[in-house]
Parts: structure tokens; C-alpha cells; sequence
């Protein structure tokens, strides 16, 4: 199924991560709290509820969703069932170092002051993308891009096929007569084919052209409904096909298609959302090599 080509750019599949990054610690929060309680008595934590506590400060629920959103990456290698302990384990320590950093003044330094802007404007532009940019991807905006998609789609023909393929000319004209004879296609391809599927009695399931190499291609197009093939050759050997069933292609339903469509309307918005945001203020670069290289890595497909 061909579905509409997404174009996008480094910046963009930076923030699609990280926007699957903000969904996880509502995730890894709850999956942890049915670990032991029955799904249907599970209920969200509060944000402000103390999971522990180092010296006089306290570590909340809210801090396990920012430490969660933050080693979104490093969970991943965590089984579910460790990631709050580990995610405790990560404030604790940090924490604990924060305090002697701080007792050594190393808060005040300028080069701290600065990187405490970076997080901020970081932290800034994650909230500004999830609240305003992604909640737009509405289930209405996304009927409406199947609705469009759907009205495009342009049918092809499909053949559903059965095939038995074997080395040689001569064992492809023999497996054809006890064919003719009356042998059973899908008994014959378990007993004699060399294809993989041959367990399955040799179905490729559905298929349209462009998908499979030409010879086998042509012949099974060719074909009609219940009819078995001469032997065919390919790169692959020896083939003998039985064509099952012909209809056209349709689209995919809109549960199929929606993950796909998800992403190209966040892609679409994020790019006309910044594109307003950009035409407001002004960027210079004096770099001029820089400069032309922003520009190229903006304007390219990636």
C-alpha cells in the first residue's frame, strides 16, 4: 500500500521524538502502578506525592515524569517493572550531587547561568510544540486527511497466488503432470518446493505488479482465476503458479492509515507553525559558510 511521502528535516524528527518522549512518563508511571494493582483500580498518582525524600528536600511524582521524559532513551533498556526504582535512583544521586555543587557555589558560575538558559528555552519549546502543535493533530484533522487520501487512492489490480518452485525444467514439467493428473497444488508445493512459503502450500498472499520479479509476474496477471501455469523460469529457478483469487487493491482503513497520517499532519503544522513563528523575528548568522548551511540542511529532504 502506497501512502503520501513524507518530507521532513533533522529539526523535525528531533521534535517527533521528543514528543514521543513527553507521552512516556504518563506511560511509565501508570505501567508502573499496575504492576500491583488490578487495571481497573489503578489510578494516576498525584504529581505533588513525596516518593522520597534526601535531606530536606523532597522528590515527587511530577519529578519521575520530568526524569522519565528526560531518559526516555535509557528506560527503554530497562524492563518496565525497574524503571520507577530506577528513575528514583537517578534523583536520588542527582540530588545528592546537586547539594554539593551547590555547597562549592558551582550554581554560580556564568557558564552554569547559561546552560540553565539553554534548559529553560529547551524545556520551553517541548511544552510549546506538545501544547500547541501537536494538539492539533485532532481526530477531525485526521478523518479529514483520510478522507482526501482516500478520495485520491487509485485502484490496482491484485492476484492472490500459489507457487511451487523447484530447481530444474525437468522437475517443474514433472510436478505440472501430476498436477494434470489430478494432484492437490497445495499438497504438491509442501512435498516439492524450495520456497520458503512452501509450508504453507506455497501462498503469496496478495500482490500487484512491481512487487515480484517479471517472468513470475507476467504469467500470473496472465492467468485466470483456478488456472495453473507452465513452468516459468526466474533468477529463482522453476516456477509453477496457480492464481487463487483476483480483485483490486483498495486503501487502508483509517485505523491502518492513522499512525501514518498522525505523522504527516505533525510534520505539516510543525512546519507552518514555525514558518510564522520565524517570519516574526529576525535570524542572522554571521558565519556566511554557517549560515548557507542551516539554510541547505533546512530546505533538504531528509
Amino acid at each position: 500500500m502506497t501512502y503520501a511521502s513524507l518530507k521532513s528535516n533533522r529539526s523535525v524528527a528531533a521534535l517527533v521524538a521528543v514528543l514521543a518522549c513527553l507521552a512516556l512518563p504518563t506511560a511509565a508511571l501508570a505501567q508502573d502502578a499496575t504492576t500491583t494493582a488490578p487495571a481497573a483500580e489503578a489510578t494516576a498518582p498525584s504529581p505533588d506525592a513525596v516518593v522520597a525524600t534526601v535531606g530536606d528536600e523532597t522528590i515527587t511524582e511530577a519529578d519521575l515524569a520530568f526524569a522519565a521524559e528526560d531518559l526516555a532513551q535509557e528506560l527503554n533498556n530497562i524492563p518496565p517493572a525497574e524503571r520507577r526504582a530506577f528513575l528514583a535512583t537517578v534523583l536520588i544521586d542527582m540530588k545528592v550531587m546537586a547539594k554539593a555543587a551547590r555547597e562549592q557555589q558551582m550554581d554560580q558560575s556564568e557558564i552554569f547561568k547559561r546552560r540553565i538558559t539553554y534548559l529553560e528555552d529547551r524545556a520551553l519549546r517541548r511544552a510549546y510544540f506538545a501544547e500547541k502543535i501537536s494538539t492539533s493533530v485532532t481526530p477531525e484533522a485526521i478523518q479529514a486527511a483520510y478522507d482526501e487520501m482516500a478520495k485520491a487512492f487509485k485502484p490496482e489490480d491484485q492476484v492472490r497466488a500459489r507457487h511451487i518452485l523447484v530447481t530444474t525444467e525437468e522437475e517443474a514439467k514433472a510436478v505440472k503432470a501430476e498436477l494434470d493428473a489430478g494432484g492437490v497444488f497445495e499438497d504438491l508445493a509442501k512435498a516439492k518446493s524450495i520456497d520458503p512459503g512452501a509450508a504453507n502450500g506455497g501462498d503469496l498472499g496478495f500482490f500487484q505488479r512491481g512487487q515480484m520479479v517479471p517472468p513470475f509476474e507476467e504469467a500470473a496477471f496472465g492467468l485466470e482465476v483456478g488456472k495453473i501455469s507452465d513452468p516459468v523460469q526466474s533468477q529463482f529457478g522453476w516456477h509453477l503458479i496457480k492464481v487463487e483469487e483476483k480483485r483490486q487493491s483498495a486503501p487502508p482503513t483509517i485505523e491502518q492509515a492513522t499512525p501514518q497520517l498522525q505523522q504527516q499532519l505533525l510534520f505539516k503544522n510543525f512546519d507552518e507553525v514555525l514558518a510564522q513563528l520565524k517570519a516574526a523575528v529576525t535570524v542572522t548568522v554571521p558565519d556566511a559558510a554557517l549560515d548557507a548551511a542551516i539554510k541547505a540542511q533546512s530546505e533538504t529532504p531528509q
